[in-house]
């Protein structure tokens, strides 16, 4: 929305709040916190009003010298970035109970076929750019809701990715062979198949975003889109039936997956 500004969260002001509490009832001065910390006196004012989040350096040497006895220390495990946003929360969780998947990418590589190197370089070039200690979380999340592919021996997973996605080279040259290379090898787990989707077959109305199809062992099904930060998780049966039917078109004119795996392995050498 237009004009919105966006509060920090509510641990942050909290957390700050109360070292503030602390501080001056043991009478530190800010200066002398600051100065111990190893802070400017106005770095420590923004963390106590909730503007900064208070860093674990902080809160340790505060909780010593204000003789919290480990009560400010033990805040700082609440002021960790959410594992994942709120809004793909609904995802992951039918994600997790599906037993198929069919994943359309036109521009990047699905999540669940990123190498670790692909997932960092992708994050770390987000704007706004999002500090390093989320990233990493980020992609941890990512590297685990990739044991899927392992761990789920009687689902099924296919992938459809456009050929602009395979030839964008995220992370570079180098990191992007090393990416081919890892679809050519999770292409052979069972229960997995990877098609490329050649731009010499056209231009394709449903080209401008990716969408991924969801059932779980009961028949529910769903359809998620993504796109500049907006998600979409349906489950309306006329809605999903009409991504499954755009899916079925992609995957009808998109290569076979030995096919895909050659292709995979010329890029290699480009």
């Amino acid at each position: 929305m237009t004009g919105e500004t966006t509060q920090p969260p509510m641990a942050w002001r909290y957390c700050g709040n109360q070292m503030k509490l602390w501080r001056t009832e043991a009478g530190v001065s800010r200066e002398e916190l600051a100065a111990e910390a190893g802070y400017g006196p106005e770095t420590i004012k923004s963390m106590e009003q909730g503007r900064r989040r208070p860093t674990l350096r902080v809160l340790e040497i505060a909780d010593d010298m204000c003789g919290a006895q480990g009560k400010l220390k033990a805040a700082y495990v609440y002021l960790q970035p959410d594992k994942a946003p709120a809004r793909v929360q609904a995802f992951l969780d039918a994600e997790a109970s599906a037993v198929v998947q069919h994943s359309y990418q036109p521009l990047l590589i699905p999540g669940l076929l990123q190498t670790e190197e692909y997932a960092r370089a992708l994050m770390s070039s987000q704007c706004p750019r999002v500090d390093r200690e989320l990233i990493e979380q980020r992609v941890a999340i990512r590297l685990q809701r990739q044991r899927m592919l392992t761990e789920k021996p009687t689902a099924l997973f296919t992938f459809v990715i456009y050929e602009a996605a395979l030839r964008t080279p995220v992370g570079g040259p180098e990191a992007m062979r090393r990416q081919l290379h890892h679809l050519v090898e999770v292409g052979q787990l069972p229960g997995v198949s990877i098609h490329a989707l050649l731009m010499s077959q056209g231009s394709h109305g449903w080209l401008n975003g990716p969408m991924l199809l969801l059932e779980t062992a009961e028949h529910e099904r769903y359809a998620y889109t993504e796109s500049q930060g907006v998600s979409s998780l349906q489950a309306e049966v006329e809605v999903v039936s009409a991504y499954a039917q755009r899916y079925g078109m992609l995957q009808a004119q998109s290569l076979s997956a030995e096919d895909s795996a050659a292709y995979f392995r010329k890029l290699m050498q480009e």
